[in-house]
């Protein structure tokens, strides 16, 4: 039976995602918030294509914001900064997904977008 291999340590994959951030090349993208001088928030996107679209698709793929300044605007900024995106590259559709539990974020999404009905099935190899 073969070893299984290790996945990668968090600080390799953190430090692959911001060279990707910085790599025209790469898809991926960010976009972050300031407020007086600090970051409060960061939203990380990418484009794909798909099956059912010609243009790219676009998946908002992590968003954080400081949880003392929640409520305040940060998050949507961040999600309209990332629909202004989608629209210059051509995208039709931006998505992303959260937690069943994530109440918090789930009652700005409501504003800002339709839930698809669509659950989400993974099987980690």
């Amino acid at each position: 039976m073969a070893a299984r291999a290790r996945p990668p340590c968090r600080r390799k994959i953190t430090a692959a995602t911001w060279a990707r951030f910085f790599d025209p090349a790469e898809p991926v993208h960010a976009v972050v918030a300031e407020h007086d001088g600090r970051l409060v928030g960061i939203v990380h996107y990418l484009f794909h294509r798909s099956t059912t679209a010609i243009g790219l698709t676009c998946y908002l793929q992590d968003l954080f914001t400081d949880a003392t300044l929640r409520g305040g605007g940060i998050g949507r900024a961040l999600i309209e900064a990332v629909y202004d995106a989608a629209r210059a590259a051509g995208s039709a559709r931006v998505y992303w997904q959260t937690h069943e539990t994530n109440q918090v974020a789930m009652r700005l999404y409501d504003q800002v977008a339709v839930k698809s009905g669509f659950l989400v099935y993974r099987k980690e190899l």
